[in-house]
């Protein structure tokens, strides 16, 4: 069994890059797998192992300037859910493209997963899923507005095209960790929209603390990892991975005319040509040649 631990800490790091080497070390020698960014706004990542190894792991990263206080949320899975261990620097942590964005100076209100609930049954409460659209596409809270996106950064314009819709609303938000809505809910602070909520610990935090039988999430939580989606209680769900557009599928879904194992599904098959699927079709050939050799190759998950 694996133990894996999401994370996030915004903090100040001056010189990222000089923290990359080390830290790939360190992972590499703790037997870690997964992905870490790093940038000058702090940390965010993925990771697994075993349990001594990602309970040193967490010893070492709350070691770093400022991380005293970082928070982590764990769950298992019964696979190797990554292939190998990345450090990567990033611009961002997670990626908004908006400058004057900063949550260390200022965050919506922290609701914990046990109050969730009533917060959002509210009438006067408006809740918003931060996360993109093939995220949403397989499990959101009853009643969320979705915002359609395809990428986080995406989310300021579309606030402004539809923040009309949500006058004299209290707004909540969510998202599958909590780091996107750490930049959006300051984000809506800026735009002088001061009842702002977001989930603590996001969707990961409630799976794991509200009972199903109280629970308002329908269907699973896309996870950025093999197991690809988790539920209630954070069991490993059922959805897999079409390789081709990285969005999540159901096992049945492989029956449809669409799907070509790493060339297609349905969500996919009329967005690319065939020169793309010829091409998609040579990469499946490379894998099955090198998994024949022996030698690792794996497609990665990063959560960017």
């Amino acid at each position: 069994m694996f133990t894996v631990a999401a994370l996030y800490h915004f903090t100040r790091f001056d010189d990222p890059a000089v923290m990359q080497g080390p830290l790939q070390q360190k992972c590499n020698e703790l037997g870690i797998t997964g992905s870490l960014l790093l940038a000058k706004e702090g940390i965010n990542g993925t990771i697994a192992g075993s349990r001594a190894g990602i309970d040193a792991i967490l010893a070492h990263l709350r070691g770093l300037p400022g991380c005293s206080d970082l928070e982590h949320k764990e769950s298992t899975a019964s696979l190797p859910p990554f292939p190998r261990m990345k450090v990567k620097l990033k611009k961002e942590i997670v990626t908004m493209g908006q400058p004057d964005v900063d949550p260390k100076a200022r965050v919506g209100h922290y609701v914990d997963a046990q109050d969730w609930n009533a917060l959002i049954s509210a009438p006067d409460v408006v809740v918003i899923d931060t996360r993109n659209d093939y995220e949403v596409g397989i499990g959101t809270f009853e009643g969320a507005v979705d915002p359609n996106t395809k990428s986080f950064r995406e989310f300021p314009k579309w606030w402004e095209e539809n923040k009309d819709r949500f006058h004299n609303k209290r707004v909540a938000m969510f998202c599958t960790g909590g780091i996107r809505c750490e930049k959006s809910t300051n984000y809506l602070l800026g735009q002088g929209i001061e009842d702002v909520y977001h989930l603590k610990g996001g969707i990961l935090k409630y799976l794991e603390e509200v009972p199903e039988a109280e629970s308002k999430w329908q269907g699973d939580c896309f996870v950025f990892d093999a197991r690809v989606s988790v539920g209630h209680a954070l069991r490993e769900g059922p959805h897999q991975l079409c390789y081709a557009c990285r969005r999540p599928i159901l096992p049945e879904d492989k029956e449809r005319p669409e799907y070509e194992h790493g060339v297609a599904c349905h969500q996919c098959a009329d967005e690319t040509t065939e020169a793309d699927k010829d091409r998609f079709r040579e990469r499946q050939k490379q894998i099955h040649l090198a998994r024949e050799r022996g030698e690792e190759h794996m497609v990665g998950y990063d959560g960017n």
